[in-house]
């Protein structure tokens, strides 16, 4: 199906999204700090990426802009799934480039109907 790569710091909910989305048929590897997982993107160009806000090293909105900033990355979706949940949260996460946002705490079968979406949106 697609390629996705999810950037997550807790081991836990990474374990769960990957273990979803693969269960869903997608090819998935997990990062588990925004470096890491900007590196992934980069090496993968995946269709989607599940994007974790509060993040060590670099947080979610700016990995978000990084892979906005690159051309080569221009068909990646992004998807911020992340505790913060304020309105204000919502538009700067749209500002600087996600297709979708999940709040936490989250239905995995939510998480796998939005990466869907997101996923028929494309092209």
């Amino acid at each position: 199906m697609a390629s996705i790569v999810v950037v997550e710091d807790d081991v836990d909910i990474a374990t769960l999204v990957a273990h979803k989305l693969r269960g869903a048929g997608h090819e998935v590897s997990v990062e588990h700090d925004g470096q890491a997982g900007l590196a992934a993107v980069r090496e993968v160009r995946p269709d989607v990426v599940v994007l974790d806000w509060m993040m060590p090293r670099m947080n979610g909105i700016e990995v978000c802009e990084a892979v906005r900033a690159d051309p080569a990355l221009a068909g990646v979706r992004v998807i911020l799934l992340t505790a913060k949940a304020q309105e204000g949260d919502l538009e700067q996460a749209f500002a600087v480039g996600a297709d979708d946002y999940v709040q936490k705490p989250f239905s995995t079968r939510e998480l796998s109907a939005r990466v869907a979406a997101v996923l028929a949106r494309r092209g």
